[in-house]
């Protein structure tokens, strides 16, 4: 009740059209580390944000317009702890969005993830985020469209209702609107019922200054034994003639009440083509991530956690994880290890 106070507070500020919601939501992640990474022999000791989940602040709405229909709006922020900035370019650059819902599903209209990118994040157990996340690895093979792992502007998203026996889907297109921005669409199916959780995405995007498509698909299946967690995703991208394939095997075990282990390891390969430089293409080559993790629930709200991770490249690979110095040279190994506190609110 009190965040929704708060929100309405500070929505009214921007008018008076705040107050008419059936319910306002202020909500945020903050989230700060001490890290030490190191690529070759560059080292670097700091203070950064993110190492768990990404810091974040958001107000999100919804209206009862009866008939089971439901308006919604949605606004979120990236706010980097360590220098209170916002991180991104534009200031609801993770999510700005209206919606309409109701027994036929969802439609959303605006900047979001795309539905691709929500299925990578299920099968990592970092979701994409700290010294762990399998993104670092992700390539977008030199056609500057990377949004079928990421969020996509000038969204248009359609989910399928929530009472299908654990089926769930979901399709989305960005438009381009004749300038150098992505367009695309992505599709995404899955299962998730009990301790099986399956699904499968497809994604393809090109802009205006390169219609190639950029293309991606996908596969992740997890299985829930109550002592142990394992999950296993496959993901392969093309672009013109080159390939990457990456591989990720995971594992989560909770360890009482408060306590959660975490361990993956991804082994990305890519083909030869995508290990030839080309003109204003620069060359990747096969790398290795492992990774490890602990989280300690102090509360429903605040968390400690520590992770370690080491990625090995091999060939023309240059990849680092998440906050390391960049590679100086093919081949060098990119390692940290961070500890950190996450209060949700």
């Amino acid at each position: 009740m009190k965040k929704a106070l708060i929100a309405l507070a500070v929505l009214g500020l921007t008018g008076g059209a705040a107050v008419a919601q059936s319910s306002v939501t202020l909500f945020g992640v903050l989230d700060a580390d001490l890290k030490y990474v190191k690529t070759g022999d560059l080292t670097m000791k700091k203070l950064d944000s993110g190492g768990l989940n990404t810091s974040r602040l958001g107000v999100r709405g919804t209206e009862d317009l009866g008939g089971g229909l439901k308006a919604g709006f949605w606004l979120e922020t990236q706010v980097d702890t360590d220098t209170g900035t916002t991180g991104t370019g534009a200031f609801w650059g993770r999510r700005a969005t209206v919606s309409l819902s109701g027994d036929f599903g969802e439609v959303r209209l605006g900047r979001n993830k795309t539905v691709s990118r929500l299925h990578l994040e299920d099968f990592d157990p970092t979701s994409f985020t700290g010294l762990g996340s399998v993104s670092v690895l992700y390539s977008n093979l030199g056609s500057g469209n990377s949004t079928s792992y990421g969020r996509a502007d000038n969204l248009a998203s359609y989910s399928l209702p929530t009472n299908l026996g654990g089926f769930y889907g979901g399709v989305d297109v960005s438009a381009g609107e004749g300038t150098g921005t992505n367009k695309g669409q992505s599709v995404r199916l899955g299962y998730k019922q009990g301790p099986l959780h399956v699904s499968g995405a497809y994604a393809s995007t090109s802009n205006a200054a390169d219609s190639s498509k950029f293309k991606l698909a996908s596969l992740g299946g997890a299985y829930d034994f109550g002592v142990v967690r394992p999950s296993l995703s496959y993901t392969q991208t093309k672009y013109l003639s080159r390939e990457q394939k990456i591989w990720t095997a995971a594992v989560t075990v909770p360890l009482g009440q408060q306590g959660q282990l975490w361990g993956s390891f991804t082994d990305a390969k890519a083909n030869g083509v995508a290990e030839t430089a080309a003109a204003g293409y620069t060359p990747i080559g096969d790398a290795k991530l492992y990774a490890v993790g602990y989280i300690h629930s102090v509360s429903k709200r605040t968390a400690l956690y520590t992770t370690f991770s080491q990625l090995k490249n091999d060939g023309a690979a240059r990849f680092i994880i998440g906050g390391a110095p960049a590679a100086t040279a093919n081949g060098q190994k990119s390692s940290g290890f961070d500890v950190g506190i996450r209060h949700s609110f």
